[in-house]
């Protein structure tokens, strides 16, 4: 049966989407215009020889949207491309229970989202899907910016004033009026700092 016949029979058998037996990742990758892409799709139970197919879904789900048959893996002829594909492209293979999509050069048109799906008796197994996005310009992540802290002022009380008498000894002045006032203007700018709390 040609591959093209897969897309109808996608519509009229039994479909089982989402479901564990087939998990892919990542969920969303963003990829760079021509960057390569690679997609994930890992078989919770042992397939044998059975086949797993990818597809590729152009726009958000409805119900005028369809899948688009990319290529297939067989155990014994390896990558099988769908009709009207860039073979050189795209590429299936097997690692043990992995089997990997990959993409080559993608354009902007290849965005869309693309699933991994198994053919059983009767119904088609398909995994949660991966949303491709093709982008020119990768987004830039901001650098975070480092607050700067200020600077706290050390307040130091000046020495009071001394004089130094005969034979190295010290005297302070006496505690006139004038004195008081001299003392209070020396502790001015103590108080002050403290009152801007620095």
């Amino acid at each position: 049966m040609r591959p093209r016949l897969w897309l109808l029979l996608a519509a009229q058998l039994a479909v089982v989407r989402g479901s564990s037996v087939l998990q892919q990742t990542p969920a969303y990758i963003q990829v760079q215009t021509n960057k390569m892409a690679m997609l994930s799709c890992e078989a919770k139970i042992s397939l044998g020889n059975m086949r797993i197919y990818w597809l590729r879904q152009r726009q958000a789900p409805s119900s005028d949207s369809h899948h688009e048959f990319l290529a297939l893996w067989d155990s014994t002829k390896g990558t099988v491309h769908g009709e009207e594909v860039e073979q050189e492209k795209i590429a299936v293979f097997r690692d043990a229970s992995r089997f990997i999509l990959n993409l080559t050069s993608v354009k902007p048109e290849d965005s869309g989202i693309y699933f991994c799906m198994i053919i059983g008796s009767p119904e088609l197994t398909f995994g949660k899907g991966t949303q491709l996005s093709v982008v020119d310009f990768l987004p830039t992540t901001a650098q975070p910016t480092k607050k700067s802290t200020p600077k706290k002022r050390v307040c130091r009380l000046p020495r009071p004033a001394t004089q130094k008498g005969l034979k190295g000894k010290v005297f302070q002045e006496s505690l006139s009026p004038d004195a008081c006032t001299e003392t209070t203007a020396i502790l001015q700018p103590y108080r002050s700092c403290l009152a801007h709390g620095s």
